[in-house]
């Protein structure tokens, strides 16, 4: 009896000493869940805080984007909108070089063909006539002042026919070639108010296909009228040279000159014709000018072959 209240009280010392010592495990547990449970929380609104500096950045960059992308559309589109722009004026320019080389060509042509017709032709035609006058007065021995006049009349004619056809296509030109023709031409335009001077380190005997010396003559006869009819030059100075299968030529006119940033909006028909005559040989032409100083010109032209 004695003993089993021992046993009981034992058992209860025991018990109250377990559940003193369960007690003081269960407190810290409790703490360490409340610690997890706010450092959770923590967490999440770091993550959610790290999650919305993201956001942000990405609609930042998304918004540079497009605009870089509007940018760069702009610009392709203004960027293409002058290249067609451009490609529309190259058009143009090409189609109007193509009628003026078209006039020009069919204007030589006809030249050529007027030339050879008044040539061969009606001068031919004025020395038969002569020819037959003067055998017949000879045999008759007719000293009439009418047939006297007339002799004059159609030797008059036949010399004027004569000039015209040389003025058409140069007999120089046709027979001896460019040299001959060019220095021809500064003896004839030169007079008591200007002075041509011709010079070249081409042979004079150099010959050159038939259209790339007719081209070349015109375009010189015109810039010579130019410099007679505007320049007030009292001399002027022609150089023709072949540089690296270059043809050059070069004029120099000791004129009033001018401003040439005016020339593209003064220029006439004339210059139109020459810039047209060079390009159709794929050659360049300049013109540089100063007022009360000159005019200087230069043209290269590839050499036929």
């Amino acid at each position: 009896m004695f003993g089993s209240r021992i046993f009981i009280l034992f058992f209860l010392l025991i018990s109250q000493c377990g559940h003193s010592v369960f007690s003081q495990m269960q407190v810290p547990a409790k703490e360490s869940i409340v610690t997890v449970v706010e450092n959770q929380k923590n967490n999440s609104s770091e993550l959610r805080k790290v999650e919305s500096v993201h956001n942000k950045k990405v609609v930042s960059l998304s918004v540079v984007l497009v605009i870089i992308l509007f940018f760069l559309f702009y610009f392709f589109y203004q960027n293409n909108k002058l290249k067609q722009k451009i490609k529309r004026k190259d058009t143009k320019q090409k189609i109007l070089l193509d009628i003026i080389n078209s006039g020009i060509d069919s204007q030589e042509n006809e030249r050529k063909r007027i030339a050879s017709f008044l040539h061969d032709n009606i001068n031919s035609l004025l020395s038969s006539a002569g020819l037959h006058l003067n055998v017949f007065t000879a045999q008759n021995n007719i000293k009439a002042e009418e047939i006297q006049k007339t002799k004059t009349i159609l030797a008059e004619a036949h010399d004027l026919l004569r000039d015209m056809s040389h003025d058409l296509v140069p007999s120089l030109l046709v027979r001896f070639g460019l040299m001959y023709a060019l220095e021809d031409l500064c003896e004839r335009n030169s007079n008591s108010s200007i002075h041509f001077e011709f010079s070249s380190t081409i042979a004079v005997e150099q010959r050159y296909v038939e259209k790339f010396e007719m081209k070349i003559y015109f375009i010189v006869s015109e810039l010579f009228n130019n410099i007679i009819k505007h320049s007030a030059a009292k001399k002027a100075e022609i150089s023709l040279q072949e540089n690296q299968d270059q043809f050059i030529i070069s004029i120099h006119d000791d004129g009033i000159g001018f401003k040439t940033d005016k020339l593209n909006k003064a220029e006439g028909f004339g210059l139109n014709r020459i810039r047209a005559r060079i390009k159709k040989f794929k050659g360049s032409f300049s013109i540089k000018s100063k007022p009360g100083k000159g005019t200087s010109i230069k043209i290269q032209i590839p050499l036929p072959h």
